[in-house]
């Protein structure tokens, strides 16, 4: 019997053997291709096939309905009853009913003073608002600061609370939840929930609220996000095109269509009976907000998403905290899914279509399709499929369909159209990270529950310190903790020998987008993508 030694992989007898080890590894990828990575490649092309499909269906029908809600769609204000909120002579300020507005803050040292000062300086009667800052900073410093401010600000005869707790248990959800429990929120109707470096403008409560007072079934009026910071760099650039998308598209859809979608965490106006009946909040998740808003649809309420009433916000801006973000957006819906599913399909509150369309298109193909479709066709199947000649990857699945789902997500930024083909490519780079966290969520593994705030910087790059004295060695240490990432390098390393490849052999020319998306993958793995801040 032949022998196989530590410098073969083929015993000597086998037909075709050749003592040279590039030689083996040859003839070994030859003799399991045809039987093995043929076939499997095969399901995968097809797997994604249809994956591309259900992201298509879903964005054309969510087109389709986005211009008929814009072309014969009745605005929300005739839709629902609605009347500007008047001054009454006889009942004074007894006619605005009593609004909570909830800051939860962790360490926001930049921003703290942003949210706290937009918040005063809403225009409802004083004496028929309270501002509850919930502070779980952990730095000292800081909350004296917030708490000065709140003592600024009370001083001035605004009715600012500032409310800490002894352990961050549940995080922002367990923040929310503890500020309810005050004796003094026992007479507010509403509360609306403004994160730290969110700045509402002073007529937010008097177009919002009275939604809320002549509609008794609707429990959320949810506002669109605009950004102070979208031109500060490319990443947050981006981040515009991906989140204009998801509020002109994604929340006007669900609103007009279901008067359902997933609350968003912030810039929105809550009826506190309808948080009580839904179980109020729940920290299960990284997404507390999409929970609620689950079990409340759930129960019948309805939601109001209002295009026209703008809250000004900070994008993430460092790459850091834009892929903590994503983790958590990512992973918290997926997770979600697995816990509510059960609760979703036997509830007999909803129709079966609404059901449906929580199942399918809000959850399935948006949260986790759309991620893993991204990742696995565009960064793993189509490049292989080029090693793989045997395999063919129709030009419908790999260009025309794709271009189509690009062309439709540019709908919500149109300023930023020349920047489509980028976008695609750093969607693509990013959804390694959405595609890992969304099977961590559907697991329950052990990253399941991270919670990282995001990071905001508010002025600080205007008071950048200077770094060069700082000593060369902890400097490239620090360049090399922070900022290098191994996975994305190593996709840039495939991706290249995949492109060198197609370029030498293949046919279609798919090393010109290989080569762009290595390009990407680089720039990203030496973290070279938005804010670079001092060490």
């Amino acid at each position: 019997m032949a022998e196989v030694s530590a410098q073969t992989f083929i015993p000597e007898s086998f037909p075709g053997y050749t003592g040279d080890v590039s030689g083996q590894i040859g003839l070994l990828w030859e003799l399991i291709k045809a039987p093995l990575i043929v076939p499997l490649l095969r399901i995968c092309v097809y797997i994604c096939l249809a994956m591309s499909i259900m992201v298509f269906m879903e964005r054309l029908y969510m087109g389709v309905v986005i211009v008929l809600v814009k072309l014969f769609w009745k605005k929300p204000q005739r839709r629902y009853r609605w009347e500007p909120m008047k001054e009454d002579v006889e009942m004074g300020n007894g006619a605005f009913p009593m609004v909570l507005v909830q800051i939860p803050m962790f360490n926001e040292k930049e921003v703290y003073k942003i949210s706290i000062g937009a918040a005063c300086n809403l225009s409802w009667p004083s004496d028929r608002l309270v501002i509850q800052v919930l502070d779980d900073s952990t730095d000292l410093v800081i909350k004296d600061m917030v708490e000065k401010e709140c003592l600024r600000w009370a001083s001035k005869g605004i009715n600012v609370i500032y409310q800490i707790r002894e352990t961050r248990g549940g995080y922002k959800a367990g923040a929310l939840k503890e500020g309810l429990k005050h004796d003094y929120v026992k007479g507010c109707d509403y509360v609306v929930i403004f994160d730290a470096d969110f700045r509402p403008e002073p007529d937010f409560l008097r177009r919002a609220v009275p939604f809320l007072i002549h509609n008794s079934d609707v429990a959320l009026v949810q506002a669109r996000w605009r950004f102070v910071n979208a031109d500060e760099c490319l990443l947050t650039r981006m981040q515009e095109m991906s989140l204009d998308y998801h509020f002109t598209v994604e929340q006007e859809v669900g609103s007009s269509t279901h008067a359902f979608f997933g609350f968003n965490g912030t810039g929105g106006i809550w009826r506190i009976s309808a948080i009580n009946e839904a179980g109020g909040w729940n920290d299960r998740t990284t997404v507390e907000d999409m929970d609620l808003a689950i079990r409340a649809g759930l129960k019948g309420w309805k939601f109001i998403y209002l295009g026209d009433l703008q809250v000004k916000s900070e994008l993430p801006s460092t790459f850091k905290a834009f892929r903590f973000q994503q983790h958590r957006w990512s992973c918290g819906p997926a997770n979600l899914f697995r816990k509510m599913l059960p609760d979703i399909i036997f509830n007999k509150k909803v129709t079966l279509y609404k059901k449906f369309y929580v199942i399918y298109s809000f959850f399935f193909v948006r949260k986790i399709i759309a991620h893993m479709f991204t990742f696995f066709f565009y960064c793993v199947v189509l490049p292989f499929s080029i090693l793989v000649p045997e395999v063919d990857v129709p030009k419908w699945g790999a260009i025309y369909i794709p271009c189509i789902i690009t062309a439709l997500n540019s709908v919500g930024t149109p300023r930023s159209f020349h920047l489509l083909f980028y976008w695609v490519l750093f969607e693509n780079v990013m959804s390694f990270h959405r595609t890992k966290a969304t099977f961590i969520g559907l697991l329950e593994a052990k990253r399941v529950n991270e919670w990282v705030v995001t990071e905001k910087l508010g002025d600080a790059l205007k008071n950048k310190t200077n770094t060069k004295n700082a000593a060369p060695m902890k400097k490239l240490f620090k360049f090399l903790g922070d900022r290098i990432q191994v996975h994305e390098l190593g996709f840039a390393v495939f991706l290249f020998i995949c492109g060198c490849y197609d370029f030498l052999y293949g046919k279609n020319c798919y090393f010109i987008y290989l080569f762009l998306q290595v390009i990407t993958f680089t720039i990203a793995g030496f973290g070279y993508v938005g804010t670079i801040l001092p060490s």
